[in-house]
């Protein structure tokens, strides 16, 4: 997805872990972050400001992240048609193995996907952004995570702080999807 060779992308991310940069707590216990400085050309942030001269380019539709998953109404900004700046920090969030194994096995009957490596952490996501911190993720995240992994999410409840933080932030910030939705149509 990134275009990037994945064990030379891994391999990077290690260096960077070995060099200092630290697994930074998420918002569960098996969820860390690294962050890392950019070294992908042509990585775009994952979100943007909503402007008065870009509001008018937010789409809306149902999504989800795979055909396990149930759809839930979304917004986004189609990236070609909005002003898009270089990452200049990589998001690396990785799950520990447990949570990856309860993870697979509430959603077997839903999805069939590759053996995982014997690996303690796993990357399940990578954001491209400008800040070096977690940004918060989207209330319609939280609520998926709240379901249950049987439903695509990961059993942690909503956290009411972080949730009202996270309606703050993306009341006025909205991802961009390559395509015209989330789901590639």
């Amino acid at each position: 997805m990134l275009g990037f060779d994945k064990a030379e992308f891994v391999r990077r991310v290690h260096d960077a872990h070995a060099a200092g940069a630290p697994l930074v707590d998420g918002y569960a216990p098996f969820c860390k972050h690294v962050f890392v400085k950019n070294f992908i050309p042509g990585v775009k942030v994952g979100s943007i400001a909503i402007t008065e001269a870009n509001a008018h380019r937010l789409r809306s539709g149902y999504s989800a992240r795979s055909a396990a998953e149930l759809p839930v109404l979304t917004r986004w900004f189609p990236a070609g048609e909005v002003d898009v700046p270089d990452a200049e920090v990589l998001d690396v969030i990785l799950y520990s193995r447990e949570q990856l194994v309860k993870e697979r096995g509430a959603m077997a009957s839903k999805q069939q996907r590759a053996e995982l490596p014997d690996a303690p952490w796993g990357i399940i996501s990578i954001k491209g952004q400008l800040e070096g911190y977690e940004c918060p993720m989207t209330p319609i995240t939280m609520m998926r995570n709240a379901l249950g992994r049987e439903e695509g999410g990961s059993g942690v409840p909503i956290d009411r702080e972080k949730y009202d933080a996270s309606v703050k932030y993306h009341s006025s910030h909205a991802p961009l999807v390559a395509t015209e939705s989330p789901n590639g149509e």
